[in-house]
């Protein structure tokens, strides 16, 4: 932390050329929390700095913010992140291309399976390669559930921060059956590494379409509760409207996508304006709203949900239309060698699959022991693939030098660069106005930080 008086010899970071140094200026920059608040108090007026977080209650994940405050207005905000750094795109380096789906998931956790898609969209236009049309329809499925059960966390969280349990016990309550029938398709609730490079590990069980039309006929029948509760409600709409304004040039020029873009009124949507995945052949709407502040972001997620749900009914149709079709590539190469199976110890390969490679053909065990340990090889080049995930523009960037495991990847995660948006949502309001304006861009921290 540095200290820098009035006078003209020292150098004031902040000041344009020309402009006379201020009295003080305070930089956070790893110093110790004692000297802040020690030389702060030296000022003698109402300014003070505080620490909101890094406690998870109330900022999404463990984020800290620096909040300087005159009053209980917010003069100044700096987010602190990279508590959650777990190293994720370094690791990838070191495992295979199909391994890589495990740590990616596990990037944003709320919405892991839009990190999956992406991942795999990427190495399959390295490899050159398109999905079969069955595994398509089994991702978009996957995408849209995610999806609801995604804006679920952020409406109730947010409900919650505001005072409204209701909003997030029914929410919590709903997104408990999206990760149900998640659970029961992939045979995890989350962190599901269902889609792989080439298709989906594992067809829909015998069940599985049942389950589908249950989860949609019990959304079209809840999903209204949550307006019900909060869209007309004098609380939520004084704490919400007007709060936590960005407009369209602000969303622009800070890389805002997703709800808080769509909520400045500007219909873009990467389902829409660049289709993957088959989204070209649904029928769904891109959701804009008039207002762009904390209440316009709600009223954009509760509709989505809704066209999720519009989605869903048609993967449905397509599902029943594909059946008994292939979910992964033929390629023996690239596709994992079996498809999972549920058995009385959990989930694994299939009977039949350890029956073949165990006592009928020993080129079969010796090309599964290959494929699952050494992998397979992706030609030397780098893609940036984006796709629509419930906060924003989902991007994936890898290199691949030839070899059987990514040379880099990174991901641009939409949390990211909303980080960057908070002092413009935040500054000018009051202490209360902060956690709204944090709840209305969704950040998920583990996507934030990866």
């Amino acid at each position: 932390m540095s200290h820098y008086s009035n006078e003209e010899t020292v150098t004031d970071l902040y000041a344009a050329p020309g402009e006379a140094p201020v009295d003080h200026v305070y930089l956070t920059q790893g110093a110790d929390w004692d000297e802040i608040v020690a030389e702060h108090a030296e000022r003698g007026d109402e300014t003070i700095v505080i620490n909101f977080g890094p406690h998870h209650p109330s900022t999404h994940g463990v984020l800290r913010l620096i909040l300087e405050l005159d009053g209980e207005t917010v003069v100044s905000l700096r987010p602190g992140i990279g508590f959650l750094h777990t190293g994720i795109e370094k690791n990838m380096e070191y495992r295979t291309w199909t391994q890589g789906v495990a740590y990616v998931t596990r990037a944003n956790y709320v919405a892991s399976i839009f990190n999956e898609a992406v991942y795999c969209l990427g190495v399959e236009k390295l490899l050159g390669i398109q999905a079969p049309e069955r595994a398509d329809v089994l991702r978009v499925m996957a995408m849209e559930v995610n999806r609801i059960g995604s804006h679920l966390i952020a409406v109730g969280t947010g409900g919650l921060e505001l005072g409204a349990s209701s909003v997030a016990e029914v929410a919590l309550r709903e997104r408990e059956i999206t990760l149900e029938f998640l659970q029961a398709v992939t045979g995890l609730r989350m962190n599901n590494s269902y889609i792989r490079p080439g298709g989906v590990s594992v067809d829909l069980p015998d069940d599985g379409l049942d389950r589908l039309r249950a989860l949609v006929a019990r959304m079209e029948k809840y999903l209204p509760e949550l307006a019900q509760f909060c869209n007309t409600n004098p609380v939520f709409r004084a704490r919400t409207v007007d709060v936590g304004t960005m407009d369209l040039t602000a969303c622009m020029a800070l890389g805002v996508s997703g709800p808080a873009l769509r909520a400045a009124g500007y219909p873009w949507d990467l389902r829409k304006t660049q289709p993957y995945c088959g989204y070209e052949n649904y029928d769904f709407d891109v959701v804009t709203w008039d207002t762009p502040d904390c209440y316009g972001r709600f009223r954009i997620r509760l509709e989505e949900m809704n066209q999720s749900v519009r989605i869903l009914k048609q993967c449905i149709t397509k599902l029943e239309a594909t059946m008994g079709q292939p979910v992964m590539v033929e390629d023996p190469h690239i596709k994992w060698p079996a498809q999972l199976a549920l058995g009385p110890d959990g989930q694994g390969n299939s009977n039949e699959h350890i029956k073949h490679i165990m006592g009928e053909s020993m080129e079969a065990l010796i090309h599964h022991f290959k494929i699952v340990t050494e992998g397979f090889k992706v030609p030397a080049g780098q893609v940036y693939v984006a796709i629509e995930n419930p906060c924003g523009e989902l991007g994936m960037h890898l290199v691949s030098d030839g070899g059987t495991r990514p040379f880099r990847a990174h991901l641009r995660d939409p949390g990211f660069n909303h980080m960057q948006a908070l002092p413009a949502l935040t500054e000018g309001g009051m202490l209360s106005d902060v956690v709204p304006a944090i709840a209305s861009i969704d950040p998920v921290m583990g996507g934030v930080d990866r």
